[in-house]
């Protein structure tokens, strides 16, 4: 059985309890620790769930905001089977003779 990690990205929740509510609220923190975003790109990380992000911009966002990588991110282990189930009573198994029957074979003398 496969195991698969899914995360939560809590940022504008931990924003909106420090009272920073707009992207221009937390720029000029992560200015004063050497990170320079673009409205845009802050706005997307602020929107969306990142899937990459560089660990120099994750600590300066968890240092300006006072929490730690667990608040941001809250991560779960959900099983995934990769295996497909049978049905109770189906065995899986197809009976051949009942379900294909051969074509007669034609054979014809060369031209």
């Amino acid at each position: 059985m496969k195991r698969r990690v899914e995360y939560s990205w809590r940022l504008r929740e931990i924003m909106a309890a420090r009272g920073l509510n707009n992207i221009s609220d937390i720029m000029p923190l992560l200015i004063e620790r050497g990170i320079d975003l673009s409205p845009s790109q802050l706005y997307r990380m602020l929107g969306q769930r990142p899937d990459r992000i560089s660990l120099a911009l994750l600590g300066a966002i968890c240092d300006a905001l006072e929490c730690s990588v667990e608040d941001l991110c809250q991560f779960r282990i959900e099983a995934a089977s990769s295996r497909k189930r049978v049905a109770a009573g189906d065995s899986g198994v197809v009976d051949l003779n009942s379900t294909i029957r051969p074509k007669r074979a034609r054979i014809r003398p060369a031209e």
